[in-house]
C-alpha cells in the first residue's frame, strides 16, 4: 500500500488549497478513504471520509461547510478541497483507508504540510 500526499503549502487566512493523495498497491475502489491531520502538539484526527463509491461523505464539525472530500476511482486518487482556511487548520495532512475507528489500511505517509498564516 502506497499513499502519497501533495498540495500543501503556506496560505493566508481565508485562502484555499486542494490536497491530493495518490494511492497504489490495493483495490482503491473497494475502500472508504479518509483525510486526517495532525496539528503541532496534538494527536492525529479525522478530518473527512468518503465511501468507496463516493456516494457519501462526512466531516469533522470544525471543517463542515469549508472542506470537501472527493475521489476519482479511475485514477486511484482522493482529494481534499479546503476553503476559508483558518490558522487552526495548520497541520500535516494525511490520507489513508480507514478499517475501523482506530485502524487504517496503510502505513502513514509523509503527509503534506498546510500552514495558514498571515
Amino acid at each position: 500500500v502506497q499513499l502519497v500526499e501533495s498540495g500543501g503549502g503556506l496560505v493566508q487566512p481565508g485562502g484555499s488549497l486542494r490536497l491530493s493523495c495518490a494511492t497504489s498497491g490495493f483495490s482503491f475502489s473497494s475502500y472508504d478513504m479518509s483525510w486526517y491531520r495532525r496539528a503541532p502538539g496534538k494527536g492525529r484526527e479525522l478530518v473527512a471520509r468518503i465511501t468507496a463509491t463516493g456516494g457519501s461523505t462526512n466531516y469533522a464539525d470544525d471543517v463542515k461547510g469549508r472542506f470537501t472530500i472527493s475521489r476519482d476511482n479511475a485514477k486511484n486518487m482522493v482529494y481534499l478541497q479546503m476553503n476559508s482556511l483558518k490558522p487552526e487548520d495548520t497541520a500535516v495532512y494525511y490520507c489513508n483507508a480507514p478499517l475501523s475507528r482506530t485502524l487504517v489500511l496503510g502505513s502513514w505517509g509523509q503527509g503534506t504540510q498546510v500552514t495558514v498564516s498571515s
